[in-house]
């Protein structure tokens, strides 16, 4: 058995491609358009593994865009995705400067949470040991929910 990839539904397919994409990083791998079913695919993978999702031989997040309006609700039943990244602080700083609220800041220098445009919750994780401490993000408080 192995992990093939997750699959997120998204209301705003242009705004899920900028906050996955542009703001988190995550490559477009392939895209599929159904006209009898009137959805979209696409599906991404992180950077370190783009190489080995191209054969398919790494976990993949599937954005599912339905072409038809249809109301999701907060998607927080759904759980999380997480992903481990090189600098926390450092990829939370590009999230808010790319216009997204830290939900639960990295104080610990390990985890931090955030939310996509369609609110899945979004869990990042220091690779390695957690960083030392740092402002802002020591003092910054919780936001909403995650």
């Amino acid at each position: 058995m192995r992990y093939l990839h997750t699959m997120v539904r998204v209301s705003d397919l242009a705004a899920s491609l900028r906050f996955y994409c542009d703001a988190l990083g995550l490559k477009e791998i392939r895209r599929m358009e159904n006209e009898r079913g009137r959805f979209t695919l696409v599906f991404l993978a992180a950077p370190e593994d783009e190489a080995r999702a191209l054969s398919e031989k790494a976990p993949m997040l599937e954005l599912t865009y339905n072409w038809d309006p249809e109301e999701y609700g907060s998607a927080r039943n759904f759980g999380h995705l997480a992903f481990v990244v090189d600098d926390i602080y450092a990829t939370c700083a590009k999230l808010q400067a790319a216009g997204v609220t830290i939900n639960r800041p990295p104080r610990d220098g390990h985890m931090a949470f955030v939310r996509s445009p369609d609110l899945v919750s979004i869990e990042l994780l220091q690779k390695g040991s957690a960083l030392p401490p740092q402002e802002p993000w020591t003092s910054m408080p919780n936001t909403g929910a995650w």
